[in-house]
């Protein structure tokens, strides 16, 4: 069995959030953090009482993240991820590290359709889970196709021994919210990217204000390593964990 269900949600609405935007670094740093975050009144149970635009997080029934459990055989069609070396900058939002693309070669062949890589960002520790199983990192990497339609893949962390292909990243990590890094050499994303990519698909949400709904999320199957240390840098900088509970499923269904 074969699910196709796309989702129209214009991009327009879709780059409020932090997961998933691409001009957030143009907005005043005190702008990027100022209206939610992930401790205190303004964590993810009340972020749908904290603005009318953030209400869906709160209604919401199709929300992520989620618990990856019960899934079905849907015989998936499989996922194509041209990447290439780009050039890119490292922004600290005040919410995560986020690494915008300047360019639009990295493409994400899903469903024959064509999604853009606008940017990826991380979570700790992970925001989705497997069968009950949380992990220490996730990465989102956050796609998006002409009319708006949006794709995440993400992919799980185990600890390790540091990720020597994160090191760019981890070597240029702007230290206050509203910083921003222009690495100097091109980076390629293929190379945080699996080998096998078997994948779980849902539909779902943006995990951040305003939770908009209609994303497509493709969680990678097969594994990431990170060092501790990684983690901890990141979690530094990010005062502490960045990472929404998990949401009911409700009515959906998980595809493999």
């Amino acid at each position: 069995m074969k699910i196709s269900r796309i989702f129209t949600v214009t991009l327009g609405s879709l780059v409020l959030a932090a997961c998933t935007q691409t001009t957030e670094q143009n907005a005043k740093p005190q702008e990027k953090h100022s209206h939610w975050g992930y401790t205190g009144h303004e964590s993810p149970e009340h972020w749908g009482e904290l603005s009318p635009k953030f209400r869906i997080c709160g209604e919401g029934k199709n929300q992520s993240p989620v618990n990856i459990t019960n899934a079905i055989d849907g015989k998936l069609s499989p996922i194509k991820m041209d990447y290439h070396p780009s050039n890119v900058e490292v922004v600290n939002n005040g919410h995560t590290i986020q690494v915008d693309f300047k360019d639009t070669t990295n493409v994400l062949q899903f469903e024959g359709k064509s999604y853009t890589l606008k940017q990826f960002h991380f979570h700790v520790p992970s925001e989705n889970h497997i069968k009950g199983k949380s992990f220490p990192f996730e990465a989102h990497f956050v796609h998006a196709d002409a009319q708006g339609n949006l794709a995440v893949v993400g992919v799980l962390y185990e600890l390790k021994g540091d990720n020597q292909r994160l090191a760019p990243i981890w070597k240029n990590l702007p230290s206050k919210a509203g910083e921003k890094y222009t690495l100097e050499t091109a980076f390629d994303p293929a190379t945080l990217i699996p080998k096998k990519r078997d994948y779980y698909r849902f539909n779902g949400s943006l995990t951040t204000p305003p939770c908009s709904e209609g994303v497509n999320w493709l969680v990678l199957k097969n594994y990431d390593t990170i060092g501790q240390a990684q983690v901890d840098a990141f979690s530094a900088l990010m005062h502490g964990n960045n990472n929404r509970p998990i949401q009911p499923i409700n009515s959906r269904v998980i595809v493999e």
